[in-house]
């Protein structure tokens, strides 16, 4: 019943702009030490990023960087359960973590919408995303704050753990098998229904560094559907590296536009680099 959960915000798409994390650390199932930091990420704050967290770049001028809250983090995470709810605040540290220069941390990751999505059946296709779970299982907390997103997605874990009977380390296997009810459109669109991202729909724009054809491939072996065009349904829209560059500035494609329309609008759209969507499924840069 012992793991800690980490959980971070960015300040702009790139995932490496990290600009704060929390950790909250559970043992025998309960809540026992809490720690969050802001951090300066050195790079730009997107106006969708800030109004998702409410975090700008005045209220980080003094933070520390991340390679100086790294050696803070490390006593948490070293040689534990470490748990993250989906894949991105994983590969968020990874990405910080290269962009300093320092050894990504020396854990077993579990991803607690693995662990609801096979505890939950009525969670195994939808309905797994943090701010839903906890609705379900009656949890409150601040959306979007790095620490209250952590705690959350760790009472979900004890939850889980409590429901079954599995504790985190039996979960850590237990993450990983097939899904029992496995819809069979998912097989014949070619998806694979068990990877990191499963569930999710995924827009590519902008110049990719790999043919559309093989970078919807990969999104499918990661669990995804392929749109053509933003939609209500859309919940990533990957941007070509080179244009993610140009974010700071003006140039935006027409579906970025949109997506970001809709995030306004309160719809739940993630917007990331193309390379860092390639580490997110397990592919270091294809490309590059």
């Amino acid at each position: 019943m012992d793991f800690t959960v980490i959980d971070v915000e960015t300040a702009n798409p790139n995932l490496a702009s990290i600009c704060q994390v929390g950790i909250a650390v559970f043992r025998g199932g309960k809540l026992h030490q809490t720690w969050s930091s802001l951090v300066n990420p050195g790079d730009y704050f997107h106006p969708i990023n800030i109004s998702v967290h409410g975090i700008d770049e005045n209220m980080v001028s003094s933070a520390p960087s991340w390679a100086q809250v790294y050696p803070q983090i490390l006593p948490f995470v070293t040689d534990q359960i470490v748990a993250s709810h989906m894949p991105f605040d994983r590969t968020a540290t990874l990405r910080a973590c290269q962009s300093a220069g320092l050894a990504h941390f020396d854990c077993s990751w579990l991803d607690t919408a693995r662990v609801a999505r096979r505890t939950w059946s009525e969670c195994s296709q939808s309905g797994y995303g943090l701010k839903n779970l906890a609705a379900k299982l009656g949890i409150s907390f601040e959306h979007h704050d790095a620490l209250e997103d952590a705690r959350a997605a760790g009472e979900i874990l004890v939850h889980a753990m409590t429901h079954t009977g599995s504790t985190a380390a039996d979960w850590c296997s237990l993450a990983n098998q097939p899904l029992a009810n496995v819809l069979r459109s998912f097989n014949e669109l070619g998806i694979n229904p068990h990877g990191e991202l499963a569930g999710n729909v995924v827009v590519f724009t902008g110049a990719l560094s790999i043919p559309r054809r093989e970078a919807a491939e990969l999104a499918a072996s990661g669990g995804c559907e392929i749109g053509s065009g933003v939609t209500k349904f859309t919940t990533l829209l990957v941007v070509g590296d080179q244009d993610i560059g140009r974010l700071a500035g003006k140039d935006r494609s027409s579906k970025h536009v949109k997506a970001e329309e809709l995030i306004a609008k309160g719809q739940n759209i993630r917007i990331l680099g193309e390379s860092d969507f390639q580490v997110l499924l397990g592919f270091e840069s294809l490309g590059r």
